[in-house]
C-alpha cells in the first residue's frame, strides 16, 4: 500500500504527469512514471517527512539529483578538491548538497581498470556522481549510483574494468512487486543492467558525493583505486555477473512453469473446497434420512427445560427443610435452677 501511495504521489507532484494524468487517465502515464524520481530539495517538510516514513517503512523511493547542484555544475562554479589514487578521504556533506572531486590516471592505469567506491559507516543515504567535461568549462551528469545497505555500512561504486559489469536498480518494478508477491522474487533481477560507460581514457575525471539524507547531512568515505592489483577480483566480477545473468534468464522460464503450476494448484484447492462440502451436505441429509425412521413423537426441548427446571427447584426446597433448625419458641421451656421454690422457716436463723 505505502508502494502505491509513493507511486502515485510522484505521478500527482509532478506538474507534466498530472496534466497527462488529468487528461488521458491512468494509463496515459503509467509505463512512463515508472522511472519517476523525487527532487527532496523541492519539497516541503510535511511531504520530505511523509517521504521520510515510507523509506522507513522499506519503500525504495527514488530520488534525483537537486536541479540547483546540477545547474552549478553545468555552469562550473563549483569547488573541486583533487582525490589522489589510493588515499581515502572521509568527510561529511549537507542533505542535499554535493562535494566535487577530480581524479587523474594515466593511460596504463586506464588500461588497467579504475574503481572510485564510497561508503558510510553510520548507513547514510547518498548518491555516487559521475561527470561528463564540457568544453563550455561545465559539467553535465553521465553516472549516478545510489547507495545500498551492505552489511554494517552502505556503499556505493562505480566500475570501469574495460568490460561490461553491471548495477543493480532495486527500484525498478517496485510497484508491481508491491501488488504481486511473487513478483517480489520474480522481478529481482530486472534491475541487473550494465553500465552505460565500461572504461575511462586517461586523463582528469570528475566524480561527487551527493547527500541524499531526508534531514540530516551525510557522513562518507570516498576512495580512487586502480584496479591492476585486483586481478583475481576482476576475474571473480566477471565471472559472477556471468552466472547472474543466466541465473536471470533461467528464472524467467521457471516463473512460467511456477505460473501454470500455480494456476493449477489454485483450481484444484478450489475444487477441494467444493467437494468437502457437498460431501458434508450429503452426510447431513444422511442423517436427517436415518432419523426420520421412527414413530415416537419428536422430543421437546422446552418440557425437558421445565422439567428439568422444575426439579432443580424442588430439589432446592427439600435442602432448605432439611438444613432448617427449630427457633426459639418451638423448644420446651426448662426451669432454671434459681426459680425452684423452696419451703424456708423464716423463724429459724439460716
Amino acid at each position: 500500500m505505502f508502494k502505491e501511495v509513493t507511486f502515485s504521489y510522484n505521478i500527482l507532484s509532478d506538474p507534466d504527469k498530472r496534466r497527462q494524468y488529468d487528461s488521458a487517465g491512468f494509463e496515459a502515464v503509467e509505463l512512463e512514471s515508472q522511472e519517476l524520481e523525487l527532487d527532496l530539495s523541492s519539497l516541503g517538510a510535511v511531504n520530505t517527512m511523509f517521504a521520510a516514513l515510507f523509506s522507513k517503512l522499506g519503500v525504495p523511493i527514488k530520488t534525483t539529483v537537486s536541479a540547483t547542484v546540477l545547474e552549478e555544475a553545468l555552469n562550473g562554479v563549483v569547488d573541486i578538491h583533487p582525490l589522489p589514487l589510493g588515499l581515502p578521504i572521509c568527510r561529511k556533506v549537507e542533505k542535499q548538497c554535493a562535494h566535487f572531486y577530480s581524479v587523474t590516471i594515466t593511460e596504463e592505469e586506464a588500461r588497467d581498470g579504475f574503481v572510485c567506491r564510497v561508503q558510510s559507516s553510520d548507513k547514510s543515504k547518498f548518491k555516487l556522481l559521475y561527470f561528463d567535461q564540457e568544453e563550455s568549462g561545465g559539467l553535465s551528469l553521465a553516472l549516478q549510483e545510489d547507495s545500498a545497505k551492505t552489511g554494517k555500512v552502505t556503499s556505493a561504486g562505480m566500475y570501469f574494468l574495460c568490460f561490461p559489469v553491471y548495477r543493480l536498480d532495486h527500484t525498478v518494478n517496485s510497484i508491481a512487486a508491491a501488488k504481486d508477491a511473487d513478483a517480489a522474487f520474480f522481478k529481482k533481477l530486472d534491475g541487473f543492467q550494465p553500465y552505460e560507460i565500461t572504461e575511462l581514457k586517461a586523463g582528469t575525471h570528475v566524480f561527487a558525493v551527493y547527500g541524499d539524507n531526508f534531514f540530516k547531512s551525510a557522513s562518507y568515505s570516498i576512495e580512487a583505486l586502480c584496479a591492476a592489483p585486483f586481478m583475481e577480483e576482476k576475474a571473480n566480477l566477471r565471472a559472477v555477473e556471468a552466472e547472474i545473468l543466466a541465473k536471470r534468464a533461467e528464472i524467467s522460464k521457471f516463473e512460467t512453469e511456477y505460473r501454470e503450476v500455480l494456476a493449477q494448484f489454485t483450481e484444484m484447492s478450489s475444487r477441494y473446497a467444493q467437494e468437502m462440502q457437498a460431501i458434508d451436505e450429503f452426510l447431513r441429509q444422511r442423517n436427517e434420512i436415518h432419523a426420520s425412521y421412527t414413530t415416537a413423537p419428536p422430543m421437546k426441548r422446552s418440557s425437558n427445560k421445565r422439567r428439568n427446571k422444575g426439579s432443580i427447584r424442588e430439589t432446592k426446597e427439600d435442602a432448605q427443610v432439611r438444613d432448617k433448625k427449630p427457633s426459639t419458641r418451638d423448644r420446651p421451656k426448662k426451669k432454671k435452677w434459681f426459680n425452684i421454690h423452696l419451703k424456708v422457716d423464716k423463724r429459724k436463723p439460716c
